[in-house]
């Protein structure tokens, strides 16, 4: 017997779709807030936000007759009609966020907009309203929700540690006040400022203030805008990466999401310019027309679609591959400070997983008041320590500046040139030495050589150049696929391929830079990613022609004149990847004069 469910059991399952834990609670609130136009959001959990999630904006604020409605699901002021979705430009738009919030807690909105005197304050439990009563308050949005998932124990029994979900509010938090600069956000848990950013429109100003100046220190701005679509961001340079991709945050038309399709065109740009398990960081915010993109594909819109998704990949890369070329992207010799200040007290800190660096706001006085006084009997200099606080704030602004000028300035640079450096010498036999107006840098003549020798044969064997050796045993590949464009390409670097009956190919010849294992490898692993948005070079060809190119470099301790020195610096700038061999180790590091005088104590 078929039954209509309940309205309180169905809104149960609708709001399993949409809060899975408190971070989704979190994120729908906030981008309720961004959408309404608020110039300040605080966001305030308890024991991770099981307890109590409280998000306070200074925007639009709800008219009294619209605050029950708010609550009802598919209830919205952002689409009307079904062709809306194919133009958004807001971060919300179903309508059933406040309705799944109030379905599994207790939820207490206080709101009131500009042109009424008096605010609403209306209360809901399990989706029924228990109060709705005049109010007075400032003008905004507060949601408080408690007591998340008290009628659904078993969605409750599934979350992970406080320490847990409080790191998924706090990462989240910080990917917000990246991609909306212009916001201030403070992001509070069990009574700790973790971070507060200052709403100076600013992204790197906010990057600086969550994530610290030494993350900094290696980001290279973004600057990408072609075809209709618009990349900014910062990227790390290869001298610094991580073992996973928790450094990898994208945007795309203001909504954080996750994205196969960004990261790909992301780490292929940093193909052969990091070891294998290492990972870059990028914070990437892309902007496309609202036509060319799907948001409507998951309940909690973390995910898109694009409708071109090897266009946007491609863009990526391109975009990431102008930033690294730069001299800016070159490995420190020190990448550290080689004398650091003793670490100053701050705020409680966020979990490990987000990393950020804590500054504070300049009305934060109380809390350093605590922080920075002992009573040892004597009176307190009130005045003098205020003072001190004042120009430790305007040191770290003035750092914060310092740090965003340097980053922009990136922008501005071209690719660098090897062969515009001036050779000093070569130190033992293995390191070139060459400076330029502002550093002076190590080259590997070994990896640097490398380099040159696995792009000439990657070059012979994508244009054909390469010749095919006939095997003994021809080898047969079978494939649902059809005879195609794939069969030339193969024959093209060098295979004598031939269809051989149905699902079935024999090879009779293959590139003469792979064995027969590897020939046989290659094609499989080709059939396999034809579908893929991403590039077809397979890992085994790479590292075949990789170790072909070991083989045949220059060694360290080889000695070099310096016409092959020259030669060699030349070559290089003609690569496509010379800031590093194919195994991912770069060609050259650098050291600035600056930094060279510091250590000296010169300056």
């Amino acid at each position: 017997m078929i039954k209509v469910l309940e309205k309180s059991v169905a809104d149960k399952i609708a709001a399993g779709e949409v809060i899975e834990r408190p971070v989704s609670v979190v994120k729908e609130l906030v981008e309720n807030s961004i959408d309404a136009g608020a110039g300040s959001i605080v966001v305030e959990i308890k024991k991770g936000g099981t307890e109590y999630i409280r998000v306070t904006d200074d925007g639009a604020g709800i008219a009294h007759d619209d605050t029950e409605r708010a609550f009802l699901r598919h209830a919205t002021s952002k689409i009307e009609r079904a062709e809306d979705l194919d133009s958004l430009f807001t971060l919300g738009f179903r309508g059933e966020a406040l309705a799944s919030i109030a379905a599994v807690s207790r939820t207490q909105l206080i709101t009131k907009t500009k042109d009424e005197k008096t605010g609403t304050s209306i209360s809901i439990e399990g989706s029924h309203v228990t109060d709705n009563s005049l109010t007075g308050c400032p003008d905004g949005t507060t949601i408080t929700v408690s007591d998340l998932f008290y009628n659904t124990p078993a969605r409750r029994k599934f979350l992970s540690s406080q320490a847990a979900e409080t790191s998924k509010v706090t990462a989240l938090i910080t990917r917000m006040a990246m991609a909306y600069p212009m916001i201030k956000f403070r992001m509070i848990s069990n009574g700790n400022i973790l971070f507060s950013t200052r709403g100076t429109g600013d992204r790197l100003d906010a990057i600086i203030t969550i994530f610290g100046r030494s993350d900094a220190r290696s980001l290279i701005a973004l600057d990408y805008d072609e075809d209709d679509i618009r990349i900014t961001g910062y990227v790390s340079g290869p001298g610094q990466s991580r073992a996973n991709r928790s450094g990898q945050i994208f945007f795309v038309n203001g909504r954080d999401v996750e994205s196969v399709v960004i990261q790909k065109g992301l780490e292929n740009a940093f193909r052969e310019r990091l070891f294998e398990g290492r990972y870059p960081i990028g914070y990437i915010f892309i902007d496309v027309n609202a036509q060319d993109l799907d948001v409507n594909i998951h309940p909690n819109k973390k995910q898109v679609r694009f409708d071109d998704e090897k266009t946007v990949m491609e863009a990526v890369t391109a975009a990431v591959k102008k930033a690294i070329e730069k001299k800016e992207a070159a490995p420190e010799i020190f990448p550290e400070p080689a004398y650091k200040e003793k670490p100053k007290t701050v705020q409680p800190a966020a979990p490990a997983a987000t990393r950020p660096s804590y500054i504070r706001e300049k009305s934060d006085i109380s809390t350093t008041y605590r922080e920075n006084t002992k009573y040892n009997g004597e009176q307190v200099d009130v005045k003098e320590l205020l003072s001190t606080f004042r120009a430790q704030n305007e040191k770290a602004v003035s750092e914060i500046k310092e740090e965003a000028v340097r980053i922009e300035e990136t922008k501005q640079s071209a690719r660098f040139s090897f062969a515009s450096l001036s050779v000093v010498g070569v130190i033992f036999n293995t390191y070139i030495l060459a400076q330029d107006d502002e550093c002076f840098y190590l080259i590997d003549q070994h990896a640097a050589h490398e380099r040159v020798f696995f792009e000439e044969f990657r070059a012979r064997l994508e244009n054909g150049e390469d010749m095919t050796q006939q095997i003994m045993l021809p080898v047969t590949i079978e494939t649902r696929r059809e005879p195609g464009e794939w069969l030339d390409h193969l024959r093209m670097i060098g295979y004598d391929i031939e269809d051989f009956g149905p699902g079935t190919y024999i090879v009779r010849g293959i590139p003469t830079v792979f064995d027969t294992d590897q020939a046989e490898l290659f094609v499989k692993d080709y059939l396999d990613t034809l579908d893929d948005p991403g590039d077809y070079k397979s890992a085994y060809i790479r590292d075949t022609l990789a170790m072909k190119a070991c083989k045949a470099a220059v060694k360290a301790h080889d000695t070099l004149k310096d016409e092959e020195i020259s030669r060699l610096l030349t070559d290089l700038d003609s690569c496509d990847e010379p800031f590093s061999c194919p195994h991912g180790r770069p060609t050259y590091i650098k050291m600035s004069l600056s930094e060279l005088e510091r250590r000296f104590k010169r300056a």
